[in-house]
């Protein structure tokens, strides 16, 4: 297919401060397969070399271009700020988050699927986490889920499985996109999550099922900094609570919120036992407080001596426990 007849792709990379992995991000949406894209690289007050990497690429290619921030912005406002700029004519919108890249073929097989279902919204695939393939979930050869369909599986059986992925790993639909001002919440703590529920009640799910984009793990970044605090069972107590009725039926919304919910105060009780610090209560007061949820003092303790219970019964985990304590 030539370029004049592809539909436009608006690609979007925010970045920050990224300059170890900004140049090997920009050379793998050179070496798509695909043609007919803009690439905006949206610089964020970077101070460490970033901007200069990414004003070269775009003295090289009128397909890139390069726009500043006039004042720094945090993660979600800075994406949010970034998607404003695409083309009012672009047809797809695909975000490459800096220190991310995608496979050659991913345009190419992402776009033909949302092409052959002109209803689907968003498209995923599975992804290259460090040297993990996720993204499972989804049989084969299935592609495209009815949005309302998909979203009460994520709701069933999150977090053990997930579909939905990052930024990097998605293609939306640009009219979607354009029609939410800011795309992302900036007041939530899962916008990534969260916007996937709410473009599927009007949307579908599409998943081409290859490996098209990688993922970089780095323990300094926000998701290594939290991956302590059991923010999955956080994050599934919030969705359930935000979106559950929404999509399930009330007696298994019902069912499946009592279990969540145990097993959320239960890792929530355990991490207190462990000696959470500051920045693991203010992480899930702050995501308890998103969606309007007060945890009853009753309810924290009934679990703590559960907890307690049950190192009782595991002299081995208590000795640990007790370690870490001396430690």
């Amino acid at each position: 297919m030539k370029a004049n007849s592809q539909p436009l792709v608006s690609i979007v990379t925010p970045f920050y401060n990224t300059a170890r992995y900004l140049a090997e991000c920009i050379d793998s949406v050179l070496a798509q397969n695909y043609d007919n894209w803009e690439y905006i690289l949206a610089n964020n007050c970077s101070t460490d070399g970033s901007r200069e990497i990414a004003a070269a690429y775009a003295e090289r290619d009128p397909r890139i271009r390069l726009v500043d921030n006039d004042r720094f912005l945090g993660q979600v406002q800075n994406y949010n700020q970034a998607l404003r700029q695409i083309s009012p004519t672009s047809v797809y919108c695909k975000i490459v988050q800096a220190d991310d890249w995608i496979f050659p073929d991913c345009l190419k097989a992402m776009v033909a699927l949302a092409v052959e279902h002109p209803r689907v919204g968003i498209v995923g695939s599975y992804y290259l986490n460090g040297t993990q393939v996720l993204g499972s979930g989804l049989p084969y050869p299935s592609t495209m889920v009815p949005g309302a369909e998909i979203c009460r599986w994520h709701l069933r059986y999150y977090p053990e499985r997930y579909l939905f992925g990052t930024p990097t790993s998605l293609l939306f639909r640009s009219d979607l996109v354009r029609a939410r001002q800011p795309f992302y919440d900036e007041e939530s703590l899962l916008e990534d999550y969260e916007v996937c529920y709410e473009l599927l009640q009007e949307s579908d799910f599409g998943f081409v099922h290859q490996v098209l984009t990688f993922l970089r793990v780095e323990e300094d970044s926000l998701t290594g900094q939290i991956s302590d605090f059991y923010p999955y069972l956080l994050h599934a107590f919030i969705c359930l609570k935000k979106y559950g009725r929404l999509y399930l039926p009330e007696d298994e919304y019902e069912t499946r919120l009592r279990n969540i919910s145990k097993r959320y105060f239960a890792a929530l009780a355990r991490g207190y036992l462990e000696g959470a610090g500051k920045e693991f209560r203010t992480y899930h007061r702050r995501g308890l407080q998103s969606i309007d949820y007060r945890l009853s003092p009753l309810t924290l303790a009934k679990h703590l001596a559960c907890e307690l219970l049950d190192l009782f019964r595991h002299p081995k985990a208590a000795a640990r426990l007790l370690a870490r304590y001396l430690a």
